[in-house]
């Protein structure tokens, strides 16, 4: 029995991409004065679709009774393109690393808000049998 609804499922995935870019966001700024590091980061939107597709599929096998195990998505770590290098061959910005912390934190919230709603939803189902 799925106490989780399918849009729970797919924002555990949109969490987990935003803390992989979190993650991503802070080795940059750690790295700052690593000489030839390149700024990393992934393809937010392609990934989190490609995220989503996967755990719909996962939900879809598991309630017609054949789940898969391990097909847990990968995320593909990408180095920036685009950004100003220095002497020393790094590209790190603390400008972009700044934007791009607020704006990782803004899709945060929206995630766990909207999850938040989700396990809402299920609790008054449950409390209403």
């Amino acid at each position: 029995m799925q106490v989780t609804t399918p849009l729970a499922d797919v924002l555990s995935r949109y969490l987990d991409l935003t803390s992989l870019e979190f993650k991503l966001t802070a080795s940059n700024a750690a790295n700052i004065d690593t000489p030839h590091y390149h700024t990393m980061g992934i393809d937010f939107a392609s990934e989190f679709a490609s995220a989503a597709a996967e755990a719909l599929n996962a939900r879809q096998e598991e309630d017609a009774g054949t789940p898969q195990i391990g097909m847990a998505h990968t995320p593909h770590i990408l180095a920036v393109d685009g950004l100003l290098e220095r002497p020393d061959g790094n590209n790190v910005s603390m400008d972009r690393e700044g934007l791009q912390m607020g704006e990782e934190q803004l899709k945060y919230k929206a995630g766990i808000s909207i999850l938040r709603t989700q396990f809402t939803e299920v609790l008054n189902a449950i409390q209403e049998k």
